[in-house]
């Protein structure tokens, strides 16, 4: 890979966090950079909505964001670009399930309290007489999500907690699902620890998440807004509202770029952060790499206080959404002084009746389920309306390593382009994570060097990145 000169264009795909960051360090090194963003705003699934209502101006995430890094560099990057619009909050979350509400992460302590005998004896039983001849499940690489966790927690606590969530979440049996991402997820190890972590003096609750986190008064995509408008200010170019259609290629290499909108635009370099199935079809490479989708159904609340819960995670298979959270609990400026809102976070794949339906078919059953959690939906202002994201989480099937591995290699092929960021190396990752990926993408232009594979294995570590927060 030669070193992309001044003289050349690269063409980035994409105006999310690996995107923009991107971007970044390539104008730093004085490169010709245009940004082609399909969507109306930057950011991504980063990005912040707004909800022009009566009350005022309330808005909501896709999805439940915070900014968390290891990365003191990076840190310090966002806390200057954000000014005093950044804030420290911290996270507060449950499980709702089965009409009672636990601690997350799971604490023997509230579990005792809390749970019904037979979840009790259940658990008591597994950590008796099963879990002390099971060994844990360590190839991360082969393992279902089931076995993974069934050898750490016990069948009670899996069948009970992790189950129906993470059928509903992923639309696939967990058993058919990868456990190769779990362990960036879940730091704890198996039930004995659990137990021996709550034990009298010792630390009553495992630290499985970061509880301080940084955050944006107005949404967790001003992070994106900001740094959009400091590329402007650079010179770069970054049109929205572009739909990539196509590419222009000649001798192996991509030449232009060809948007929905009739537009070519000619590059010499190419960072994609498009889905990596979507790219492989651009390019003619068969596939069977997929996505899940997530609808997020908002709706204000004449009420300045629904629960003191960042967010609720909803383990009942039968209740449609597997998250409630309430945005004001990451910034009061989310919603206007006196109101709240909620947001529901509904997984679905992109065309079934789930994702097609209207927000006036779908209100009946979000109240139902409102009123089920304990939320009176008789506080609702009336107003509601649904953003979409088409490609939330990759599907991550048991063997998927194989089959993304091949349109890696494929795409690879190509000597001037460098895919990067979560759907673009097909990987569940945070924020953070991508922001760096993008970093690393532009560097490998600027100084030459094919660092692909380094990227697509990037924090790849079975670590829980969570706990190292400096954020």
């Amino acid at each position: 890979m030669n070193c992309a000169s001044p003289s050349q264009t690269v063409a980035v795909l994409g105006a999310g966090p690996a995107g923009l960051m991107a971007a970044w360090e390539l104008q730093k090194a004085g490169l010709s950079v245009v940004v082609i963003e399909a969507d109306d705003k930057v950011g991504g699934l980063c990005a912040t909505h707004s909800l022009e209502a009566q009350a005022g101006t309330f808005r909501f995430d896709f999805g439940g964001h915070r900014f968390i890094t290891r990365n003191p560099e990076l840190l310090e990057f966002v806390e200057q670009l954000m000014g005093d619009e950044l804030l420290h909050s911290l996270r507060k979350s449950v499980i709702r399930f089965q009409g009672r509400t636990y601690d997350y992460p799971l604490a023997i302590g509230d579990l005792l309290k809390n749970a019904p005998f037979s979840l009790l004896a259940g658990a008591a039983s597994d950590l008796l007489f099963k879990l002390p001849f099971t060994t844990p499940v360590t190839d991360r690489q082969n393992a279902s999500f089931e076995d993974w966790i069934e050898s750490r927690f016990g069948t009670t606590l899996y069948r009970n907690f992790f189950e129906g969530y993470t059928q509903k979440l992923w639309g696939i049996p967990p058993s058919q699902l990868s456990a190769d991402w779990a362990a960036q997820r879940i730091s704890l190890l198996d039930l004995k620890d659990v137990a021996r972590r709550l034990l009298p003096k010792r630390d009553a609750t495992p630290r499985t998440y970061a509880r301080s986190y940084r955050y944006p008064k107005y949404g967790f995509g001003r992070i994106f807004e900001r740094l959009a408008d400091n590329l402007r200010d650079q010179g770069v170019d970054i049109l929205l509202n572009q739909p990539v259609s196509g590419l222009v290629r000649e001798a192996g290499r991509i030449k232009a770029i060809e948007t929905a909108a009739g537009q070519r635009i000619d590059c010499d370099q190419v960072i994609s952060t498009l889905p990596l199935p979507v790219m492989a079809d651009f390019v003619g490479i068969d596939n069977q790499l997929g996505f899940r989708a997530l609808r997020f159904f908002n709706m204000p609340m004449a009420t300045d206080n629904i629960s003191d819960n960042t967010w609720q995670y909803l383990s009942d298979p039968d209740i449609l959404a597997t998250r409630l959270q309430e945005p004001r609990r990451r910034s009061p400026f989310m919603s206007p002084e006196g109101y709240s809102s909620v947001m529901l976070e509904i997984p679905c794949f992109e065309g079934d009746s789930t994702w097609a339906c209207s927000d006036t078919e779908l209100l009946p059953r979000v109240q139902s389920d409102l009123s089920r959690l304990g939320v009176d939906p008789s506080l609702a202002t009336g107003e509601y309306a649904s953003t979409r994201a088409r490609y939330a989480y990759p599907l991550l099937r048991c063997g998927y390593q194989q089959e993304r591995q091949r349109v890696v290699g494929a795409l690879n092929q190509i000597p001037n382009l460098i895919m990067t960021g979560r759907q673009g190396t097909f990987r569940y990752i945070f924020t953070d994570t991508a922001m760096e990926m993008g970093q690393l993408a532009a560097r490998s232009l600027i100084e030459g060097q094919d660092r692909r594979a380094e990227i697509f294995d990037f924090r790849n570590e079975p670590t829980v990145i969570e706990t190292q927060s400096v954020a």
